[in-house]
């Protein structure tokens, strides 16, 4: 009789690789933002159909032949004529950290659609030399207004650690902040529409999702802030408040504004991948020619490219805890983008996962060690109870996924 080993995380037991692309099905989509990414979180992860291809390939054909793009601009121009300042007001909040993306989001807006966007950033734990220098270049080569936020930095690094240790998510009170930046900064400008760059659906979630313009305020907002249901750093927020004698000034930037506020203004929330068909490559030439945006010197370690994710030295680690927790690192997320965008084959991206996703993220490992305050060996403790039977074995003292992506 065959054993059957436990999946952490509500994870699929059968790891299966889509047929077109590389990812695989352990790959977590619409989870719950405010529960606890335990080991027995029901999350969901992304689908594939009966030919075994994934939603996140399937939305990439749909893109290619099934999408009218000169009408998807047109619906741009009318939303921008909407909305567009007469007296020089801001019109438009553009989240972003100044990289390819960003650069794109805001640059296209004002110079191509009239608009008179305000770019507000979230600052990360701890910025690369690189990720600093394209904040920089983004307002000074681009020339947009910028509102950075730095959180108070010792809550942050105590959210960090907390994160890492009910977690093993080293980005969740980052990614917290970046993701309510906009609506926070939209209320207090009173700016009606924020603009996103591509739909994350397009990378595994429902096809579905990308299916209309706007995004819905409840993935920005809470109906409300009841402290007892919403979790910071896996912990629910007054659990969190009490172990550590905080005050709600403490917690409240990494908090969801409430919805009624953001329906009560009619603030919209739109991707101009939706508007304007969205390609990684294409988006990285865009921002070098016109937002002076800068790849990394080196290939971030874990992957094979040099201009996505340079910002933060935290994600460097967040994208290997990500490969323990699912065995998916960033070489499989890379190379799955860049086989729907036709730019590399399926058997170059299965030679490149093989090659670097896990690779240790060794040049800013003991920076984040530092920023924490943990050893080595309790990072490497915690990091053996993340993973998950069903993906990892150890043999002769050494830890192996179970199941790697192969050539069909």
């Amino acid at each position: 009789m065959i054993e059957e080993l436990e999946a952490y995380y509500g994870l699929p037991k059968e790891v299966k690789f889509c047929k077109k692309c590389v990812v695989s099905n352990q790959r977590p989509r619409g989870a719950r933002e405010f529960t606890i990414d335990s080991k027995n979180e029901n999350k969901e992860t992304m689908d594939f159909d009966e030919e075994g291809v994934c939603d996140a390939c399937l939305y990439a054909e749909m893109k290619k032949d099934d999408i009218d793009w000169d009408e998807r601009e047109r619906m741009l121009s009318r939303l921008c004529d909407k909305y567009r300042s007469k007296d020089g007001s801001y019109d438009v909040i553009v989240p972003g950290s100044g990289g390819k993306d960003s650069g794109v989001q805001a640059h296209t807006l004002k110079y191509k659609y009239g608009m008179n966007p305000l770019t507000v950033t979230w600052s990360p734990q701890m910025y690369t030399e690189i990720g600093w220098r394209n904040l920089m270049n983004w307002i000074t080569v681009g020339g947009f207004d910028n509102y950075l936020f730095n959180p108070n930095g010792s809550m942050y690094r105590l959210f960090s650690r907390e994160a890492f240790y009910n977690l093993f998510n080293p980005l969740q009170p980052f990614i917290y902040g970046h993701k309510y930046i906009g609506p926070r900064m939209a209320l207090m400008q009173n700016v009606k529409l924020v603009m996103y760059g591509e739909n994350i659906a397009e990378y595994g979630n429902k096809k579905s999702d990308n299916d209309v313009p706007y995004k819905q305020p409840e993935l920005y907002s809470v109906k409300r802030l009841d402290l007892d249901r919403l979790f910071l750093s896996g912990l629910p927020i007054k659990e969190l408040m009490k172990k550590h004698n905080l005050s709600m000034r403490d917690v409240k930037p990494f908090l969801p504004v409430e919805r009624n506020e953001l329906v009560k203004e009619g603030i919209e929330f739109h991707c101009l991948g939706y508007y304007l068909k969205w390609t990684p490559q294409e988006c990285y030439y865009y921002a070098i020619e016109n937002t002076g945006f800068e790849p990394n010197p080196k290939r971030l370690q874990g992957s094979y490219i040099k201009y996505k994710s340079i910002d933060a030295k935290m994600d460097w680690i967040h994208f290997y805890t990500y490969w323990i927790k699912f065995g998916i690192g960033k070489a499989t997320v890379d190379a799955s983008q860049e086989i729907r965008n036709g730019h590399i084959t399926r058997e170059e991206g299965v030679a490149l996962v093989n090659r670097y996703d896990g690779e240790f993220p060794s040049d800013y490992f003991q920076d984040y060690l530092d920023y924490i305050g943990i050893s080595e060996e309790q990072f490497w403790e915690r990091a053996d109870k993340a993973r998950s039977p069903h993906l990892w074995k150890k043999e002769n003292g050494k830890w192996d996924l179970r199941h790697r992506v192969t050539n069909l």
